[in-house]
């Protein structure tokens, strides 16, 4: 059955192609297995709440006829400004226009929010642009550069909003630097979701070709409902595909965690339990409801343009188990500087077990790609990471993340990252342990290394299956660096940020390139040596061991212009910082990037070998191998843009060397 939409209809109809209706909505409550739901151009400025499921062999797809050109907003048009002071204007809106959700009210806060809350889920666009809020009227009416912004021209629009409880109105005071916004495309959000299902279990839908454009969505961590501008709702086998998503609040695409009453912001609001334990039990309760390789996740996001969310492109809780994330282009992720906390990043994902990251180019975002607990089975591989570190006009954010392109934290691996393109200043976050890098070009460093893992106990789980196997504190190490090339590009100089509760107290972080940071880790031999196989165990002898760092592994890599290979490394190309010019420069030329480099003049003849499944092993607490979300060993014979790799194995992501390459 095919259900025709039109929001340019003279009239409602019955979804018919002859008599379309007007609403997206009116078809997705009747919407069945099989079935396809064909979109024309237009603002559809509704909440689409998808009732039905679709089967894995009869999905329900809803389509844009025109690519992008159907828009589903949670924005209202507002052209009822009257002036009120200098550049500043004021318009009413009554309450009952936001229903039992009123965005101009409700703070963006919870658990895991480090700023101060005093940022509102609404929002006052201009011309498709979001303005800054102020706190203060005053604020509005000086319509100063916000200091933290990473884009600060623009941080002069700003916006305030009180309340008038005698006549029930939101009150919203906007600085538009002299525009008349009664003749500018002004809007504001209303709407806290555009295409979500308000219930869990709505299954294999497709949703193909649309813009989904701003929302007030709210704060999304872990351990609490995780909503997004669009989300399969902790359901199984979406397809979201070729859309552009933008203008979030908080994040664009969920994949994560349903409501849960009992764990809904627990420590924010009770307090007496660490937001830790609470996560710990959100996993737990999750298998309770339902948390199943065969009844949630397998999601597949691909080919879309995320951009321009202040909290997340792509964030969730356990939801997203089984994805692949592909093909997406995400960047300028909060760049406004107007929210901070532990959950922002262009992709965010907590127990992303089997979840393959492939071919993204993600760049411009206070972090790139953060894996975060349960990075099980995890596959980062082929994408183009760059410019996601802070600009060094913005001041930090108190409260605010650090940035990098890659930040793995407290799990027990496998995740594998390789052939891989990142030259941020920071590559790799590694508060955590159970990595393999392989063949990646890594211009940044290494940082958290042995640390930010505090005592945090986190699950591994049994091999491609969601069931918890067990909780383990990180003790770092069983980490494995082979065939990559590591470049000091930017200053290695220690990175230093001042403590948000002590301004006087400075924190230093490393920016040297290379695994040297690891130079006090054992190797395997080391590590094995500390058991003797010949004697009875001894419990209380071995805690020790127990509890200390794990063998790293460090082999055919190159270390240019200064970065530093692991004292212990076997067969590596070390060549020494002189006179000579390394170059490492990203060029974008009528909507393409380009490599422009000089290193294989420096690798010249150097080759490693072949690395594979069997070479890597398996990361130690999961016991599992480095493999296939399917359990099928991985051979690393293909590059960056999926060549072939022959006999001579030379390190880095490109299969045959190039002075001049196109990345995108």
């Amino acid at each position: 059955m095919k259900y025709y939409v039109d929001v340019k209809a003279e009239r409602d109809g019955d979804g018919s192609y002859e008599r379309p209706f007007k609403r997206i909505s009116d078809a997705a409550k009747i919407a069945l297995p099989g079935d396809e739901v064909l979109v024309a151009p237009g603002i559809y400025r509704e909440y689409v709440d998808p009732i039905h499921s679709g089967t894995e062999e009869a999905r329900i797809t809803y389509i844009s006829t025109t690519p992008l050109g159907a828009v589903i907003t949670g924005a209202e048009q507002v052209k009822t400004w009257k002036p009120y002071k200098d550049n500043v204007w004021v318009c009413r809106i009554p309450n009952s226009v936001f229903g039992d959700y009123n965005p101009y009210t409700t703070i963006v806060y919870g658990d895991w929010y480090f700023s101060t809350p005093n940022r509102h889920t609404g929002c006052v666009f201009l011309n498709d642009r979001a303005m800054y809020e102020a706190t203060t009227l005053e604020e509005c009416l000086k319509g100063e550069i916000y200091e933290y912004s990473w884009v600060p021209e623009e941080s002069i629009y700003k916006w305030y909003t009180e309340q008038d409880p005698e006549k029930d109105e939101t009150i919203i005071y906007a600085n538009f630097q002299g525009l008349d916004p009664n003749k500018e495309n002004v809007e504001i959000t209303v709407r806290r979701r555009c295409f979500m299902p308000s219930k869990t279990g709505v299954s294999y839908i497709t949703v193909r070709g649309f813009k989904i454009d701003k929302a007030a969505t709210t704060w999304a961590p872990p351990a609490a409902f995780q909503e997004g501008m669009i989300g399969p709702h902790w359901s199984k086998g979406w397809i979201i595909e070729d859309c552009e998503i933008s203008n979030s609040k908080c994040a664009g695409i969920s994949l994560g965690k349903y409501f849960d009453p009992d764990n809904e912001h627990y420590f924010t609001y009770k307090q007496v339990k660490s937001p830790t334990q609470m996560e710990r039990d959100a996993v737990c309760r999750g298998q309770y409801h339902g948390w199943l390789k065969e009844k949630v996740g397998s999601h597949i996001i691909r080919r879309c343009n995320i951009h321009h969310c202040e909290q997340g492109g792509i964030i969730g809780r356990m939801g997203g188990v089984f994805s692949i994330i592909e093909d997406n282009h995400i960047h300028h992720i909060n760049n406004m500087m107007e929210l901070g906390g532990a959950e922002i990043s262009g992709i965010k994902l907590h127990a992303a077990i089997d979840v393959i990251i492939r071919r993204n180019h993600i760049h411009h975002c206070t972090m790139g790609i953060w894996c975060d607990w349960e990075a099980q089975g995890t596959r980062i591989t082929q994408n183009l990471l760059h410019d996601n570190q802070r600009p060094p006009y913005a001041k930090h954010l108190p409260g605010g993340m650090m940035s990098q392109d890659i930040f793995v934290e407290v799990s027990h691996g496998p995740t594998l990252i390789d052939n891989n393109i990142l030259l941020s200043d920071v590559s790799l976050r590694c508060a955590t342990q159970g990595v393999a890098m392989v063949h990646n070009l890594i211009c940044g460093a290494f940082t958290s290394v042995g640390e930010g893992t505090t005592w945090r106990y986190t699950p591994y789980h049994i091999p491609h299956r969601t069931e918890v196997m067990g909780f383990m504190t990180i003790l770092h190490g069983d980490n494995r660096f082979y065939n990559n090339i590591f470049i000091q590009k930017w200053p290695s100089e220690d990175y230093v940020v001042y403590n948000d509760q002590d301004p006087q107290k400075a924190m230093r972080e490393n920016r040297a390139v290379g695994t040297h940071v690891f130079d006090e880790y054992p190797t395997y031999e080391e590590w094995i040596a500390q058991f003797d196989f010949t004697q009875w165990p001894n419990m209380m002898a071995l805690e020790p061991v127990h509890f200390g760092h794990l063998p790293v592994w460090s082999e055919g890599n190159v270390y240019l212009n200064g970065a530093k290979p692991w004292k212990k490394e076997a067969n590596c190309l070390l060549v020494e910082k002189k006179n000579q010019e390394i170059k490492v420069e990203l060029v974008e030329k009528d909507g393409h990037y380009y490599l422009d480099t000089n290193i294989f003049d420096y690798i010249k003849d150097f080759c490693a070998r072949m690395i594979h499944t069997e070479i890597l092993g398996k990361a130690f607490e999961p016991e599992q191998y480095f493999e296939n979300p399917d359990g099928t060993p991985i051979r690393f014979d293909s590059d960056y843009f999926g060549d072939h790799r022959g006999v001579h194995v030379i390190p880095g992501p490109f299969a045959s060397p190039s002075d001049h390459i196109k990345l995108y």
